[in-house]
């Protein structure tokens, strides 16, 4: 009886290969993922011991178990194996371990907008740095707080395009963000998956600190608006808190949170801070208004 091929096992146990893929908590997969599942495939004795990597992604592309995708990164492409229709947000913080979702797409998922963004927001949170600050806390001044908002606003060069198809194309800003330990970051269920994920709380905050990561400050006022009744004001503060900013950033959340109508019971939490300087809504304003009672200048006619 001549023996069996190392492709006639795998399509003799091609159901076994697919609930495989069906029971797994993702999916999207790079081209070590593959190996590994190769290799516990093989030790389940589902495929042969001597079937190579190349024969096993060939047969998973061949009956469509996976499709092929490419992801174009500044400096180069890579590639993700995928197992039916992932979201755009699951292969989007696949492309780095411990990224999570963030910003405008946090803003998204949790339902604070009515728009549907086209620009995917992950963070991946630096190394912690021991190093002396230009800007500790006993070194504040206001002249240098007037100076970094006089001009725009920095943002990352390190943009992702992804094609899914011809009318839905993608650009992935994956954002290295200061070290917060991941505070505030928790996980949402998108078809099945779960993906991390800002808290809508530390989403508030990340959008305050970075207006035009979320469409602007009008859209980072709806985000206050439509979050009435869903966020705890005080867990708001407590993760602001943990966050440890050197810039006094609770007078931009006191701020909105008036402006969108919260209750001045809201508005008192904010007595325990201290109000020293002028600071700014946004970057590089040209007409500015002046908010008194947040020391808080914004855009004229917001």
């Amino acid at each position: 009886m001549p023996r069996i091929s190392r492709n006639q096992v795998m399509e003799n146990n091609k159901d076994h290969i697919i609930s495989y893929f069906l029971n797994a908590d993702r999916r999207t997969y790079t081209l070590d993922d593959t190996n590994r599942i190769m290799e516990e495939l093989k030790d389940c004795q589902v495929i042969l011991k001597t079937t190579k990597l190349s024969d096993f992604q060939m047969f998973l592309i061949k009956n469509e178990i996976l499709s092929f995708f490419e992801i174009e990164l500044p400096r180069r492409t890579t590639s993700r194996f995928v197992f039916g229709e992932p979201s755009v947000y699951e292969l989007a913080v696949g492309i780095n371990k411990k990224s999570y979702l963030s910003h405008y797409s946090a803003v998204y998922l949790h339902n604070l907008t009515n728009n549907l963004p086209k620009k995917i927001f992950t963070n991946v949170e630096q190394a912690v740095k021991y190093r002396y600050s230009p800007y500790d806390p006993d070194e504040l001044e206001q002249k240098n707080i007037d100076l970094a908002f006089s001009r725009p606003m920095r943002e990352t060069n390190q943009i992702a395009e992804l094609k899914i198809d011809a009318s839905n194309k993608y650009k992935i800003y994956m954002l290295n963000g200061k070290n917060h330990g991941q505070v505030g970051v928790g996980e949402i269920d998108i078809n099945g998956i779960s993906l991390p994920i800002t808290t809508i709380e530390r989403t508030l905050i990340d959008i305050v600190v970075r207006p035009n990561y979320a469409g602007g400050v009008n859209e980072v006022l709806y985000a206050f608006t439509e979050a009435k009744g869903k966020i705890s004001v005080n867990k708001l503060l407590s993760v602001l808190n943990k966050m440890n900013f050197i810039y006094p950033y609770y007078q931009l959340i006191g701020f909105y949170l008036e402006k969108a109508g919260y209750p001045e019971s809201t508005l008192k939490l904010f007595k325990q801070y201290e109000i020293k300087y002028n600071f700014y809504l946004t970057y590089q304003m040209k007409d500015k208004e002046f908010s008194e009672r947040w020391r808080v200048y914004y855009p004229k006619g917001f």
